[in-house]
Order: C-alpha cells, then structure tokens, then sequence
C-alpha cells in the first residue's frame, strides 16, 4: 500500500513564468505524494429552494447547451440571472467551443470545497476543484466591493512572493453581454502541503452578479486540460500540470463522497480506497476534458450493451445522460415524469427508485437510489428531483459527482504515455 506524504514543499523548478510562455517544466524536484480532504461549505442546504433545478440549469449554460423552456422560466421565477452563466470554452485551436472556463454556482448548489493556500505569506481560500475547466480564478482585493459578497479575497499587494504577469488577461462572457475578467499574477500555491512557487493566479477585477451568490466560495481550481486555459495571449498551466512531474505517479484521484467530505489524492493510488481492481479506459483530451467511452448500463431488467462518449466533471452536480436512459430509468419509477413547471424529471419522493449501473471497462459502477434522489423539486415537498437528467443539447454525457461518488476515479495523464481514466468499485455502506 502506498501512503501520502505529508507538509511537502515543492521550491524549486517551476520558476519563470512571464507573459509570453507558461511556467517552464524543467528543471523539477521530485514531491512524490499528497492527500487533501475537503471541507463542509455551511452556506450548503440539502433542502434548498429548487436545489436540483438550479444546478440542472447550471449544468446547460456550463456547455453551451440549449436550455428547456421549462427550466428557464422557474430561474426567471427565482430571480437567478441564469444568462449570466460562463457558456464559453476555448477549444485546442482558440476558438470558441462549448463548455465552461470558471462557474461559480448558487449558495445552496455545492456542499463541500477544499482549503487552498495562495501568497507568502499563505492566504487560505476554499476553492471548487474542478475537472471540467482549466483555470485558477480567485476573488481579489481588486475586485470591486460591491461585487464581492463575503468571499475570501487574495490581495497580491500582501504576498512577497507575487508578481503581475504584464499583458496576460483573462475574460469569461456571458449569454447576456456581462462577463468577468481580471488580470493575472504568479505566486505561490500551496495544497495540502505541495507548493507551486510560480502558479498564474487570475485575479478577478469584474465579477458578474451570478459569481458572486456564493459567500463562501472564493474560486475555483480547474483540473482540465491545459490546452483549455482563457487567458490571452498565453494559456497559462495548470496546477496540476505544474506538479505533475514531480510526483511519483503522474496522477489524481477522486473519493467523493455522497453527504460526507470526500478526498483528493495527487500523485498515488489509494489501495484501501476501492474494491477489486482498476478499469482503464482511454481519454480524448483533443476537446481539454476527460473524455472517455462508457461501454453500457442498465436499470432493473433494462440494459444496454451500446457505448457512449461522457466526461467526468468532478465541478457538476448531476449525471447527465442519453435520453434512452432517462427514459428506461424513470419508467421504473412509480409517479415519474419529465415536468415542464418543475424543469426536469421528477417523482414523488416516498416512491421506491431503483439503482443505477453503468459500466466502464471491465468494471460496472452502480449509483444507489440515495444519490439518484437528488433533491425535493417543489415547495410542498412532495416531489423529488432526479439526480440523471438528460445530456440534451450537450453533444456528450456528463458524470457529474452523482455517478463519480459511486466510485473510485483515476485522472492518470501519462503514467502509460497517453491519458486515461481508471474507474472501481468502493464501500457505499457507510455512505448511503
């Protein structure tokens, strides 16, 4: 078995970057593992209002994707600026693409985060560790007052070790012509004890309104593809991609957790933290996202032996599938249906719902009911929001953390020259 180290520090070998390449990759020293537990967010409420509906509605701008009437008009109703959402991706050749560079969600959207230091000295700011996008954004002390609602806020002007990157910008848009931008610094990153010295920082100096409804999210840290990064003119490298060759194994792990913390380990593979074996399948990252081929699943006596091309989001909330599936699945649910006024399918929440098994590889996952009852859909209470919704629009599903908590998930971006994801088996027991 293989154990982390711990209170690593990385101080050499990822100096120099300017504003005309990213940081250098060599020469490094060697960091070999570390372990990072998230953190309960308490502005989090599992009962919220329209919990699911709002995190479906961020799911669809997230990719660009189509949004049904239905789901529009209760954000309008709730007075969520929904436009206002990040639709812009880059993709490898700098056009714009579908997908998200940085989504801050709804306060009562995500329920844990995971501590991360910035500056010398350290400044502690809890980030959403995202593998859908490819950016480090932070609220900043140039962010305007009225645009931060109790956010964290990184000040560089009280770090000795930061420095602007002159001429590097980044600008995320929005459907309704707002956007968020800011500058950029390089400075120290520290997680969990793993230090970059010179990590591009994106300072936020414009947060739109929609960022900003979250009081204690101050960012995010995007674990994507590089090759996705916005700033311009030079895409700046991840922190991942930074720390990646020094670290034993060139790999992070994911052990979500369904209503508890759950871990991020980075450069390891926890053999206490699945059951049976590993099951690797190839990534496409041609589109900067982990990409992969689903080869089937299957609900009650309802299967299917065809494949289908997701990502794994770890910075989504739902699974968002096939429409087949959807189908098969909800018409093995007492009460089920697609609800145009509730904006999604729904069922009553005392009905009786089945488990969920797709299978990647060699290996098949199975989704419990507990995750797929997603959240209670209506102000009465009696109906309950489907944790699998439809990947409608988005040109490919999406396991989002219902399916990734049901599982033991390696990103491995070379260990075998070529990047590819590794799914297994784990105890649910304890977590149902």
């Amino acid at each position: 078995m293989h154990f982390p180290t711990t209170s690593i520090l990385l101080t050499a070998g990822l100096a120099g970057l300017t504003a005309a390449a990213p940081a250098p990759t060599a020469p490094r020293t060697k960091i070999g593992t570390v372990s990072i537990n998230q953190v309960r967010n308490p502005h989090f409420k599992h009962h919220g209002k329209r919990r699911g509906q709002k995190v479906l509605a961020k799911t669809y701008l997230k990719y660009g994707a189509h949004m049904p009437a239905g789901l529009a008009k209760i954000m309008t109703a709730l007075h969520i600026p929904f436009s206002a959402v990040n639709n812009l991706h880059l993709r490898a050749n700098g056009t714009a693409g579908q997908g998200s560079a940085a989504a801050v969600p709804e306060k009562d959207d995500i329920q844990y985060l995971t501590p991360v230091q910035i500056g010398t000295p350290p400044q502690t700011l809890n980030l959403d560790f995202d593998s859908g996008s490819s950016d480090l954004w932070v609220f900043s002390s140039q962010t305007p007052s009225r645009q931060v609602n109790g956010q964290a806020q990184y000040d560089p002007a009280k770090s000795s070790t930061s420095s602007k990157v002159e001429g590097q910008t980044w600008s995320i848009s929005y459907g309704d012509g707002s956007a968020s931008s800011g500058v950029v610094y390089t400075d120290a990153v520290d997680v969990a004890g793993v230090r970059v010295p010179n990590q591009a920082v994106e300072v936020a100096t414009k947060v739109s309104s929609s960022f900003s409804a979250d009081e204690n999210n101050d960012g995010l840290l995007g674990l994507a593809f590089s090759k996705i990064n916005t700033v311009k003119p030079t895409k700046q490298t991840t922190f991942f991609d930074n720390v990646m060759k020094n670290l034993d194994m060139p790999v992070w792990t994911s052990d979500l957790k369904n209503d508890a913390p759950g871990t991020y380990n980075f450069g390891y593979i926890d053999e206490s933290a699945y059951e049976g074996e590993i099951s690797y399948v190839p990534v496409d990252s041609s589109q900067g996202f982990w990409s992969f081929e689903a080869a089937g699943w299957s609900v009650g006596n309802v299967s299917s032996t065809a494949p289908f091309k997701g990502i794994a989001d770890t910075g989504t909330s739902l699974a968002m599938l096939p429409q087949e599936v959807n189908t098969a699945y909800y018409k093995q649910v007492p009460g089920a249906a697609m609800s145009y006024s509730l904006g999604g399918y729904v069922f009553p929440c005392d009905a009786k719902i089945p488990e969920f098994t797709f299978k990647v590889g060699d290996v098949s996952i199975t989704i419990p009911p507990s995750f797929i009852n997603y959240a209670v859909a209506d102000e009465e209470g009696k109906k309950c929001f489907g944790g699998i919704q439809p990947d409608t629009d988005i040109g490919f599903s999406i396991f989002g953390d219902v399916a990734l908590k049901a599982a033991f998930v390696v990103f491995d971006a070379g260990s075998e020259a070529a990047p590819r994801l590794g799914w297994a088996k784990k105890d649910l027991t304890a977590n149902l």
